[in-house]
């Protein structure tokens, strides 16, 4: 571990804009030191302002030795003006001088620009969202291209997104490159991220492991070589075989709080790849060449962090978890949480990732609710630092357990459509006869909550990360696999696979009390659509509308999903009998087909983010896919029948 900060820069990643409201300005950074801060705010047409940052506004929370969160959170009495321009600083504070973002990170000003801005939004009168974005996808990244296109919008607030929200895998902490691990384990030296203990793996700590031959590409041969952990090798680094839909690549398995940490850094900043250098390792042949393969589409993704990192330091952005921000099938099964909660190694593993999550992005969602788990997170943190850099491991342990049995992910936000992001991970209707079958991605208690909060209003933005109405065709594949056995193959997460979590779902929208305009946004599948939904037989129920927008760096297979989408088409037409076999038969489903597609299809396979436009009542006026090859993709409505 290294002691030398001097030729560290003082902000490693941030600002990003996180929670913003008129009244409360919500903010994520990480520096190489505890920094004092000031923050200037410089409204259009208004008087600027100069705010301290003191400690009931700033919480500063060590990760390692050079390495601390700040977390910035300003209460206002005096309220900001919404739909203008307001320009803003940070301003790092030393003895003699004070330097501004101007000087500390020049890449997020946009040209001609001598600050970043944000926009509070009047309402949710505009949104950009999108999932599922993974380094080594060999394809643009969505953030930079979306950077692109606030650029030429800089001077016209009225055009800026009142959120961008991000619904999903914004990291993948289960399937990461070898020239990214790489990168990884030099930052946490770099950093001095800090160590720990590992029970229940071949190596007793952090740093053995970062040393073990196995550590790249091998990280499944780490747990003990008996019978009873062959279930937990086949979850986690296996890398499950996934024919029909994608190849799981587990090996390289992030494992330690400081390799989540670093992931995150490594994934939203520039300025953490400047201070490290990530040569290959000693390795085979075929990981060899895999690892130069994989580093070509490393440096295309660094290229872009400047304008990733733009875009998050100029947008209020709102995230949640799905999967991969922790590991691949997280909760699928009964049988799936059984094993991997009863190990104490998988235990950890999933608890750190978790812990990372909520330091980086559950935080800023909703910093009330969270204070308390982020207060017992800063306790133990400091602890690290006063201990040689080690994590206590029995106060560790302790902390995520708490995390792993918290309910209150989800969270909600105010404005005209409210915004209802939900959580389907941590709160799953599981199957007590079945246990190897997918559970429902919400429990009755959780989908209850979601009703009364729905009841007699008269619109609603909602935040599902996996889509409640999706593809019928690879539904019924993944239906297959699951009657077969074996769900881990194919993802079997849809909110259909679970008979009781779909029926309520379904019930929900069919009550007589539920009467708006309800939009579904959504990620996770890598490809993009939109379908306009209204129930049959009933003239004033509610109009709902499910859009899906994934992958901003990820993509389904071109042929596959070809095939999919043409057969679907066919097999599941407006007259086919098909349609009476699935739980959706009382809906009325009309897809939309994308202005830039070949006549007929209807799913956009295509790195980018979805953009949507909301009239004064909450119903979508625009469906935009903004694809990061350079252009936008239309979903126009169906012509009336």
């Amino acid at each position: 571990m290294t002691d030398d900060a001097s030729s560290l820069p003082d902000v490693l990643a941030g600002p990003l804009l996180r929670r913003l409201t008129a009244e409360r300005l919500v903010m994520w950074l990480v520096a190489s030191r505890a920094l004092e801060l000031s923050l200037m705010l410089h409204p259009e047409g208004y008087p600027p302002r100069r705010l301290g940052l003191g400690d009931e506004r700033l919480h500063r929370i060590p990760v390692g030795q050079h390495a601390w969160l700040h977390l910035i959170d300003v209460s206002l009495a005096t309220p900001l003006p919404t739909g203008t321009l307001i320009d803003y600083d940070l301003k790092v504070l030393d003895e003699s001088d004070e330097r501004g973002i101007a000087d500390w990170a020049p890449h997020l000003l946009h040209e001609g620009a001598s600050y970043p801005s944000f926009v509070l939004g009047e309402r949710h009168h505009r949104l950009l969202h999108g999932s599922c974005r993974k380094p080594h996808h060999d394809g643009p990244d969505g953030l930079a291209h979306a950077d692109a296109w606030l650029a030429e919008r800089r001077r016209e607030p009225q055009e800026w997104p009142a959120w961008l929200l991000l619904t999903g895998d914004q990291v993948y902490a289960d399937d990461v490159a070898g020239p990214m691990l790489v990168a990884i384990h030099a930052l946490i030296a770099r950093l001095g991220l800090f160590d720990e203990t590992l029970e229940g793996a071949t190596v007793p700590d952090s740093q053995a492991l970062y040393r073990d031959e196995a550590t790249y590409y091998r990280r499944q041969e780490l747990l003990p070589d008996t019978e009873s952990n062959s279930a937990l090798r086949e979850r986690f680094f296996g890398g499950v075989r996934k024919p029909v839909f994608t190849t799981a690549n587990a090996h390289n398995h992030l494992i330690t709080f400081a390799e989540v940490m670093a992931m995150y850094l490594l994934a939203w900043s520039p300025v953490p790849w400047r201070l490290i250098e990530a040569s290959p390792p000693t390795l085979d042949s075929e990981n060899h060449q895999r690892f130069l393969a994989e580093r070509a589409i490393i440096e295309r993704f660094v290229g872009g962090l400047p304008a990733c990192a733009r875009l998050l330091a100029h947008l209020p952005t709102l995230m949640i978890f799905d999967d991969h921000d922790v590991t691949d099938d997280w909760n699928l099964t009964a049988d799936w949480e059984q094993v991997a909660y009863g190990h104490p190694f998988s235990r950890r593993i999933i608890g750190n990732a978790l812990l990372a999550y909520l330091l980086c992005q559950g935080w800023g969602n909703d910093p009330d609710r969270l204070a308390e788990l982020t207060t017992l997170s800063e306790e133990l943190l400091k602890q690290a630092r006063q201990h040689e850099g080690r994590l206590p491991a029995q106060e560790q342990d302790a902390l995520l357990q708490r995390l792993l049995r918290f309910q209150g992910w989800e969270y909600r936000i105010p404005g005209s459509p409210p915004l209802l992001v939900l959580d389907t991970r941590t709160r799953r209707w599981r199957s007590e006869r079945h246990p190897t079958r997918p559970s429902g991605l919400m429990d009755w208690e959780a989908l209850i909550e979601l009703q009364e909060a729905m009841l007699d209003a008269p619109s609603a933005i909602i935040v599902s990360p996996a889509p409640m109405f999706g593809v019928k065709l690879i539904e019924a594949v993944q239906r297959l696999f699951v009657l077969a056995g074996k769900p881990l193959m194919v993802d079997a997460e849809n909110w259909m696979a679970h008979r009781g979590a779909a029926n309520v779902m379904l019930n929900i929208f069919r009550h007589s009390r539920t009467p708006g305009n309800y939009v579904i946004l959504s990620g996770d599948v890598h490809y993009s659509f939109a379908y306009d939904i209204q129930l049959r037989h009933r003239q004033e129920g509610p109009q709902l509308w499910q859009i899906t927008s994934s992958g901003i760096k990820n993509a389904f297979p071109i042929t596959l999903l070809d095939w999919f989408d043409r057969l679907n088409r066919w097999l599941y037409a407006p007259l086919s009998p098909l349609n009476w076999f699935t739980k959706r038969r009382r809906l009325a489903i009309r897809p939309r087909d994308p202005d830039r597609a070949k006549a007929g299809e209807r799913l956009w396979n295509g790195c980018g983010l979805g953009l949507v436009d909301f009239d004064d009542v909450g119903r979508p006026q625009a469906i935009r896919h903004l694809d990061a090859r350079g252009y936008e993709v239309g979903f126009p409505p169906v012509a009336e029948q």
